[in-house]
C-alpha cells in the first residue's frame, strides 16, 4: 500500500503547489513590508519642514514672480529684466542697508548689489521683517498709490514697508532690515535648488 501511494504522487503537481505556496508567501511578505517602508519615507509635512525645493526658472517670464513653499514659508523667485536691474542703482540713497551689510539677511555669496548668485534671478523669503506679513509684488513704475519715485519692488499692506527689486528695505519703513535671502544653489542654468548653499 505504501508503494502504491508513493507511485501515485504527481511530481508536476507537487512542483506547482510548492511554487504557488512560495508566490503567495512572497506576496504576503511584500504586503507586510510596503507599509513599513512607506512609514520610513518623509511625509509632506516633513518635506515642507526642511527639504530643499527645486524650481524650474524657464517657467518664469521676464518681470514675473513665482512663489514656492520652503520650510512652511513663501519663497519668491523673480526673473528680473535688464531694465529692472538698472533701476536698482537709483534706490541706493533711499535704502537702510543698500550694500547688504547685515550678514544675517543673506548668505555671503549674495552680498552684492543684486543680492543674487545670478543677477537675473532673485530668490527671497516672502515675509516682511517687521511683523511677518507677506508683501505684495509691485513691479510697475510710479503707480498712483506708491508715488512717482517707485521703481518696482514689494509693498507690505500691513504697515507700509517698502522693498526694492533686490528686496532691500527703504528708509522710513517700519521693517528694520532687508528681506531674507534663503540658501540656494544652481543645479543648471534653468534649475535652482532652494534650501542648500551654493558653497555646499
Amino acid at each position: 500500500m505504501s508503494e502504491m501511494s508513493v507511485e501515485s504522487v504527481d511530481p508536476g503537481k507537487r512542483r506547482f503547489l510548492v511554487t504557488m505556496s512560495s508566490a503567495v508567501g512572497g506576496i504576503a511578505v511584500l504586503g507586510a513590508a510596503i507599509p513599513f517602508v512607506v512609514s520610513m519615507t518623509p511625509s509632506a509635512r516633513a518635506r515642507a519642514a526642511g527639504a530643499p525645493v527645486e524650481v524650474d526658472l524657464s517657467k518664469i517670464e521676464p518681470g514675473m514672480q513665482l512663489a514656492v513653499e520652503w520650510r512652511g514659508k513663501p519663497v519668491w523667485v523673480v526673473n528680473r529684466t535688464p531694465e529692472m536691474l538698472e533701476l536698482l542703482k537709483k534706490n541706493e540713497d533711499s535704502l537702510i542697508d543698500p550694500a547688504s551689510d547685515n550678514s544675517a539677511q543673506q548668505p555671503d555669496y549674495c552680498k552684492n548689489p543684486t543680492r543674487a548668485i545670478n543677477p537675473r534671478y532673485l530668490v527671497v523669503v516672502g515675509i516682511c521683517t517687521h511683523l511677518g506679513c507677506s508683501p505684495s509684488y509691485r513691479p510697475e513704475l510710479a503707480p498712483a498709490d506708491l508715488g512717482a519715485n517707485w521703481t518696482g519692488g514689494w509693498f507690505c499692506p500691513c504697515h507700509g514697508s517698502r522693498f526694492d527689486l533686490a528686496a532691500r528695505v527703504y528708509s522710513g519703513s517700519p521693517a528694520p532690515t532687508n528681506l531674507v535671502i534663503p540658501p540656494h544653489k544652481y543645479l543648471s542654468e534653468t534649475k535652482v535648488l532652494i534650501g542648500e548653499d551654493q558653497t555646499a
